[in-house]
């Protein structure tokens, strides 16, 4: 990785990939959503300030754990001035974003856990669907995945509620009505 002479304050894209480690394209990308930004020289090549570096680290961090760039650009918007984000704004919104990466953490975990289950699109192509669809009530609302994740309490209170979901409607060809399939 080329080292910078410490007087040099601002970089050609090429060195601020070097530096960064993001590619020339991954750079245009950022600068085009308002990520970083660059002046012109006069033979309009992009030059960026230094503190570009820091920027760049802390959009691919963000990346790294998926947060999406819409809300690393909002993140970036509410520092005064555009400044460089600090360690006091990563600790700051990593503690935002602690939550949601959670509850993703929490939805990978169920779907890894039930993936040869059914995949909760109303279909009932599987014999488990019926465990998590119901005589595929899920279809009604049209073609298409309805639910990727299901809410065991949820589930559990609807039954509870209305147990007459769980039978199958007249003239249903229900596994559980042999005699009407």
């Amino acid at each position: 990785m080329p080292q910078l002479p410490y007087q040099v304050h601002e970089l050609s894209v090429g060195q601020l990939s070097a530096r960064s480690g993001a590619a020339v394209s991954a750079l245009h990308f950022y600068e085009s959503k308002g990520l970083i930004s660059s002046t012109r020289t006069a033979g309009n090549q992009r030059r960026y300030t230094r503190d570009a570096l820091r920027r760049v680290a802390f959009v691919r961090a963000a990346q790294r754990v998926g947060i999406p760039l819409a809300v690393i650009r909002d993140a970036l918007a509410e520092l005064p001035d555009e400044r460089t984000p600090n360690r006091a704004d990563w600790a700051r919104l990593s503690e935002v974003w602690r939550a949601e990466l959670e509850e993703r953490i929490s939805q990978l975990v169920e779907l890894r856990d039930h993936l040869s289950d059914c995949i909760g699109c109303g279909c009932l192509s599987l014999e488990t669907c019926a465990l998590s669809n119901p005589y595929d009530n899920l279809g009604a609302q049209g073609p298409g995945a309805r639910r990727l994740r299901v809410d065991r309490r949820t589930e559990k209170a609807e039954r509870r509620e209305h147990p007459e979901s769980l039978e199958c409607p007249e003239n249903s060809e229900c596994p559980e009505n042999p005699e009407k399939v």
